[in-house]
Formats: structure tokens, sequence, C-alpha cells
């Protein structure tokens, strides 16, 4: 096992019903708790403490201006029930080119 985290878009590039951005390693969880806003309302949430291998619904934000970037999915896949064995978290958000990498310039 690694001690790096990393974030890649999981999708092919171009336009999609679906992007999907993928961090795995040790500070997946941490670094989605910065971004990801639960349900509705938008409650900051530590994901470690969610559930694995279940959807939840909520936004991304830019963590330095709070503002919404887009609604996503998001599930966690704790180790070693994932893709690599590590601690994995996937954000599933609309498709297309922009919000894709906004995501993932917040997830790095």
């Amino acid at each position: 096992m690694y001690d790096d985290t990393i974030a890649a878009i999981a999708t092919p590039p171009g336009e999609g019903g679906i992007g999907i951005i993928r961090l795995s390693g040790p500070e997946s969880a941490n670094i989605a708790s910065r971004i990801f806003r639960r349900g509705a309302q938008g409650r900051a949430v530590d994901v470690s403490a969610l559930g694995s291998h279940r959807l939840y619904y909520g936004s991304i934000v830019d963590p330095d201006a709070e503002r919404t970037i887009d609604e996503v999915m998001l599930v966690r896949m704790a180790s070693p029930h994932s893709y690599t064995r590590e601690a994995v978290v996937e954000i599933h958000c609309h498709g297309g080119p922009l919000p894709v990498k906004r995501i993932l310039e917040l997830s790095a």
C-alpha cells in the first residue's frame, strides 16, 4: 500500500450525462469532507462517517468562497472493499468538461 492519495477523472473526456472523479488513498475522505455538502440544506459532513457503498446526495462547493460548483452523488468505499483496495471516494457529477475539471481541481 502507498501513502499517497490520488484524484483522477474516471470517465472518458468530452460530453456525457455523468462525470466521475475518483479519489483513492488514505486522505480521500478528508479531501471530500472539505468540498462536499450533504443534502438540500448543504450541511458539512465528515465523509469518513458515511456508510460504505451507499450514495449520498449533495453539492460540491469551493471551500474558500462557499460557492456551489455542482449537485452530485457521492459514494465512499471503505478499504479494502474498493477497486484499489484503498479507501476510495467517488464524486458523480454532471457530465461535461467544466464541472468535472473544476471538481478535480478542488480535489487536488
